[in-house]
């Protein structure tokens, strides 16, 4: 059967540096002839597609198809092209509207029900605090021995100010000066999403499965004529592609139309112990700091892959014990990978045995439904 492997290295988010990605693994097969498979580059990192060829495929066509949608959201959404709708935006004076296209609204409007549901720890004004500790693509405890002053922290959480981004219509603007947004934690969901409608209605495929950065979207069956099975790495420090060790598998049940929408967020590839607590790049916007206690790899399943990307995102920005009520009291589909309590008294995670998974009540439900 084939198996999607769920694994993680650093991706830049909107928090910093969250660990996420996919990689594809064929277990005891290769693909038939009747799939075809498609990989590419895109919002800063990879994408991998494999679906079951129409009888009338155009490869060429499905494959320009993507790209240009790929394209437009990344003319829309990317805060690395200084010419995109999100980097005009920031760069706006307050109450200065900016035209929006529907990807964008799209976006901001999950970014909005996250926010509001998850009580602000999912926040796409977040960076100045994330500028402010000085967490880029390393994390190492000097910032954390000399944290930012009281003052500092201040100043940048002044700039982190969802609920001042004002959606009017087809236009945006800002009521305060100097808030910016970055859609980095919920953009690779979204184009997971795009992807698979393109293959859904524009060229009527029903078995697929589409990856971006780790976010996954599958439908149908797979080249062996099951359903579709997502590994989940323990999240083990320091371990790579060639050395990851699958802790649970989550295979697409029928009681989502045949369909499965998964994210997978994590911080412990880059995280510190200082003063006996582990610390990951991940900012809480509630209080200004960084998440001490937080789940080292949470899984999340909805009703698109760009809510539960955002979902993901916002769990891991919380402690674990306050992440998994928040998702209990949402009806969240969602699995935590945390230490055993033999683990965090000996203060070790370097063996899978140390690693326990939990489960919220609707993750169950969703893993029980094996008719599939």
């Amino acid at each position: 059967m084939k198996t999607i492997i769920l694994s993680t290295k650093t991706t830049r988010t909107g928090y910093g540096i969250i660990a996420l990605v996919g990689a594809l693994s064929l277990t005891a097969c290769q693909q038939t002839p009747d799939y075809d498979y498609l990989a590419g580059e895109t919002m800063g990192t990879s994408y991998h597609i494999s679906y079951q060829l129409p009888d009338d495929a155009d490869e060429t066509a499905i494959q320009a198809s993507i790209d240009e949608r790929l394209k437009q959201i990344n003319d829309s959404m990317s805060t690395y092209q200084t010419d995109s709708t999100i980097s005009k935006f920031n760069q706006l004076d307050k109450e200065t509207p900016i035209t929006i296209d529907a990807d964008f609204s799209r976006v901001l409007d999950v970014s909005r029900i996250v926010y509001e549901q998850s009580g602000g720890a999912f926040d796409p004004t977040v960076m100045p605090l994330v500028e402010t500790w000085g967490f880029g693509s390393t994390m190492t405890v000097d910032r954390l021995q000399s944290p930012p002053t009281a003052l500092e922290i201040a100043q940048a959480k002044a700039l982190v100010d969802f609920d001042s981004i004002i959606q009017k219509d087809k236009t945006v603007y800002k009521t305060k000066e100097g808030v910016e947004l970055d859609f980095s934690a919920v953009a690779k969901g979204y184009g997971v999403d795009v992807i698979a409608d393109v293959l859904r209605e524009d060229y009527k495929i029903r078995n697929y499965m589409v990856e971006i950065g780790g976010e996954i979207s599958t439908a149908g069956v797979n080249n062996q004529k099951q359903p579709w099975q997502i590994a989940i790495d323990a999240p083990i420090e320091g371990s790579t592609v060639s050395e990851r060790e699958t802790i649970s598998v989550i295979r697409q049940p029928i009681n989502t139309h045949n369909k499965m929408h998964l994210a997978t967020s994590g911080n412990y590839r880059n995280s510190v112990i200082f003063d006996g607590k582990r610390y990951s790049h991940t900012i809480d916007p509630t209080t200004g700091e960084p998440i001490a206690g937080g789940a080292p790899s949470v899984t999340v399943a909805a009703d698109s892959v760009a809510l539960a990307d955002a979902w993901a995102t916002a769990l891991t920005a919380m402690p674990y014990q306050k992440a998994l009520e928040v998702a209990k009291e949402q009806n969240l589909a969602a699995m935590f990978v945390v230490l055993t309590d033999d683990a965090k008294k000996n203060n070790t995670d370097d063996s899978i045995d140390d690693w326990q998974v939990i489960e919220t009540p609707a993750m169950q439900a969703l893993r029980a439904d094996k008719k599939s």
